[in-house]
Parts: structure tokens; C-alpha cells; sequence
């Protein structure tokens, strides 16, 4: 199912707009109250001095819209959620499947994560900290509440990643939660983040076997 709701988005883009009005619709009633209360469980449970965490609001989006376009050139390649002009942040803002996290040091927005949510209790994960704020554990942070948000909830959380993204590649090369599902299009990887320790993380990609070859998400 995950491989087909990829190759639908980026292949068949008509159907992706109807697959999110139902998405959409299905979520809200089935689980949008559930994650929204889990979600500002662990921004108690999880936290960084000097910090806040957040669920980013309509009156927030400016700062988010600044946030993602002062990225020096280079550092949005593999982070594609979502279109970055203000009608696509207004967009996924109102989409209660799209759960948009953010991490505001005083009233500057520093940092932006996010749950893509569908209705089947899967999720896929993703997040941006700015530059200047990169090393102060931020990132630690974001993935205790994006995790535990969707665990507690019954989710399973996805992400794609590219080989290219060498830092990445590199943060998760011994990252025993990681487990590697298989092979997409243009040198992505599908990796699943587990609760539970499943494997030796990405060192040992040439035992992975493919699944195909569907477009990556992002």
C-alpha cells in the first residue's frame, strides 16, 4: 500500500487529488482527535530548554514561509513536503491529516516537522531546522515527538531518503530502529523508524532487497 500511494502521487496526479479529499475526510473522523491529543501529550513529555514546541498555526505561517525561504541553496533538495509558497502552507495547514510541527526559540520560528498522516495508520515523517540552530539537540527532540505522537496513536512511521543526501545517510548508517524496506526511482530508499530495535540501520544496504521501482515521497 505504501508503495502504491507514492507511485499514485507522483505518477497519477489526479487520482493523488482525490486519495487526499478521502484521506482527508477518513482521518478526521477516525484518528484527527486521537493524534492531536497525543501530539500535545509529548510536547509536555519532550522538551529542550529555551525552546518551545508546537503545532504551527494559521498566524504562524509567515514565519514558516520566512523560515524556508532563508535556506541557503542546496539545503531543500531532499525536502519536499509540500509546494513553499504561501497558498500551498495555507493548504496543508487546513488539511488535518498533515500535522505541521514547529520549534520557536523565543518568536523566531527555528524549526518545522511534520506527520503526513493517512487514514490506514501509516505516516510519513519529515523536518527542516535552520542552519544556525543545527547541533543544539533540536533534532532529537522533533523525533521524540513524532514518533511517540504516531506510536502511541498506532501508527507506523516512513520516510524516504535519499542515497545523496550523504548527512543523512550517514546519521542513520548505525541507527538500529531504522528498518530498510526497499529500493525507489532516482536513488531513494523506503525506511520505516520502529519502536523497537530491528536491525543494524543503513550500513548494510547491498542485503536490501528492491521492491521495485515507484517514485520517492518528498
Amino acid at each position: 500500500m505504501t508503495r502504491l500511494l507514492l507511485y499514485i502521487k507522483h505518477k497519477l496526479p489526479f487520482f493523488w487529488v482525490w486519495i487526499e479529499w478521502l484521506n482527508t475526510l477518513l482521518f478526521r473522523v477516525m484518528h484527527g482527535a486521537k493524534l492531536k491529543r497525543q501530539a500535545e501529550q509529548t510536547f509536555k513529555e519532550f522538551t529542550l530548554e529555551g525552546y518551545t514546541f508546537r503545532m504551527v498555526e494559521n498566524g504562524d505561517l509567515k514565519s514558516l514561509h520566512d523560515l524556508i525561504h532563508r535556506q541557503a541553496e542546496g539545503r531543500l533538495t531532499f525536502f519536499r513536503p509540500h509546494l513553499f509558497e504561501m497558498k500551498d502552507l495555507e493548504k496543508a495547514n487546513r488539511n488535518p491529516a498533515f500535522m505541521m510541527f514547529g520549534v520557536f526559540h523565543k518568536e523566531l520560528l527555528v524549526g518545522y516537522f511534520f506527520l503526513r498522516c493517512f487514514w490506514n495508520r501509516k505516516c510519513f515523517v519529515g523536518r527542516l531546522i535552520d542552519e544556525p540552530y543545527e547541533k543544539r539537540g533540536i533534532g532529537r527532540v522533533m523525533n521524540q515527538i513524532m514518533y511517540q505522537t504516531a506510536w502511541r496513536s498506532g501508527f507506523r512511521c516512513f520516510t524516504t531518503i535519499s542515497r545523496d543526501n550523504k548527512w543523512v545517510m550517514r546519521s542513520h548508517e548505525n541507527n538500529p530502529t531504522v528498518k530498510v524496506l526497499g529500493e525507489l526511482a532516482d536513488n531513494f530508499i523506503l525506511v520505516e523508524f520502529l519502536p523497537e530495535r530491528s536491525g543494524p540501520g543503513l550500513s548494510k544496504l547491498g542485503s536490501v532487497e528492491s521492491m521495485g521501482n515507484p517514485p520517492a515521497e518528498g
